[in-house]
């Protein structure tokens, strides 16, 4: 009887095994410890508008080994009204905007605070970021690598706020969200309609009032984007 019992054990422990191998589980029987902790890349996708901002801002603050992050004092997120239906994008921060951890604080901030108010906006009616969160150093334009590593980022920054109208402010926003295709001269003052994630936006180009300090006569061209931008705005009721 009791060599009965044993040999049925034996039989059940080897069908067993034989199972395990057969839909490949030989981790249950590692002696290796099962890692349990997955890094997580999903982006937030639950709640209010306010919480998923706070936590795409929590996951930016979190990324590692980068260089800009590494540099700079301040995560420079976001300023303005987070339901505004005009969203501007910039290609990223300066020295003034690290040390207050805003965009567009500066001289270039400035200036694009008169454009705005010469189409009576200011920045209780519109949101503002950049394609990079951290100052690149010496002010210097971000590199492809740092774009790619951002952009995801900023691609869930625009799903959340979820614009009528996305204003790209130079080329580094042009190329990072609509491609490399044409330079910035030739795209400006062109509305196109962009699907970005899960959100159709109305997407046009300009000048970035950086570039319009160092090069004054091409301001005539960023009014005529303005006036498009006051249009498009009036059709759309925003």
């Amino acid at each position: 009887m009791l060599y009965k019992m044993k040999k049925n054990l034996n039989q059940k422990l080897i069908n067993l095994i034989e199972y395990y191998n057969l839909i490949n589980a030989n981790f249950f029987l590692s002696n290796k410890p099962i890692v349990r902790t997955v890094t997580n890349t999903t982006f937030p996708s639950f709640g209010t508008k306010k919480e998923k901002l706070d936590k795409l801002k929590k996951k930016i603050q979190l990324i590692q080994n980068c260089k800009l992050k590494n540099n700079a004092k301040n995560l420079v997120f976001s300023d303005g009204n987070i339901n505004s239906k005009i969203m501007i994008i910039g290609e990223g921060p300066g020295a003034n905007e690290d040390m207050e951890g805003k965009p567009f604080v500066g001289r270039a901030g400035k200036l694009l605070d008169k454009m705005l108010a010469s189409i009576k906006l200011d920045r209780t009616k519109v949101y503002i970021s950049n394609v990079v969160n951290y100052r690149p150093p010496e002010n210097r334009k971000p590199t492809e690598e740092e774009i790619d590593r951002y952009l995801p980022y900023l691609k869930t920054h625009i799903e959340i706020i979820n614009p009528k109208i996305l204003i790209l402010l130079g080329s580094t926003a042009l190329n990072a969200l609509v491609g490399d295709e044409v330079v910035i001269s030739k795209a400006r003052g062109k509305w196109i309609q962009k699907k970005i994630g899960e959100i159709d936006t109305w997407v046009i180009a300009s000048f970035h009032p950086a570039f319009l300090m160092r090069q004054p006569e091409q301001k005539k061209l960023a009014w005529i984007d303005l006036k498009m931008i006051r249009e498009k705005s009036k059709a759309l009721k925003i």
